[in-house]
């Protein structure tokens, strides 16, 4: 089944405008239906609230609102009209603890520049063929983190912190 990108509604936010133009333009020339950009995480949550992109594309390092703090709004924010809504984070952070704080503030996918147009496209059709479940709990709202599927595992929980109050959002 081939993609229908031309019905897809995507929103960068990016602060350096030629990046930001970039992405609009190589988005566009793959076929995607309706591109649209902010400067910032501020101006990206508005967008977000009144355009309902399928997907954001966001960078991580911006002023006034981050796209750290981007993706905590869109997934706990009580004006979010899509909680669920994939976040790729493309960004020159590549460190491992920067990759698990973005994990853990609900990143769904995540790509470090410099970047190819391939692997963004990989990103963009795995987040569609490849939705995750999220989950719910007194500190995290997010994709679930867990991706391998453990040969054998036949429970819920995989280790005995796991025991606690969640909920599969899905």
């Amino acid at each position: 089944m081939a993609l229908r990108l031309d019905l897809l509604k995507v929103l960068i936010v990016e602060d350096v405008a030629p990046m930001r133009q970039l992405l609009m333009a190589l988005l566009t020339t793959l076929g995607i239906g309706n591109v649209m950009s902010a400067p910032d995480g501020e101006q990206g949550f508005e967008a977000f609230c009144t355009e309902k992109p399928d997907i954001v594309i966001t960078d991580w390092h911006m002023e006034p609102v981050d796209g750290i703090a981007l993706t905590r709004l869109i997934r706990l924010s009580d004006q979010s009209p899509n909680k669920t809504a994939p976040v790729i984070m493309l960004t020159g952070f590549s460190s491992l603890d920067r990759i698990e704080e973005s994990r853990d503030a609900g990143i769904t996918e995540y790509l470090s520049k410099p970047f190819t147009a391939e692997k963004l496209v990989k990103r963009i059709s795995h987040v569609i063929e490849n939705p995750r479940d999220f989950i719910m709990t007194s500190t995290y709202f997010g994709p679930d983190r867990r991706r391998r599927t453990l040969s054998g595992f036949s429970g819920p929980y995989r280790r005995a912190s796991d025991e606690m109050n969640f909920v599969l959002v899905g």
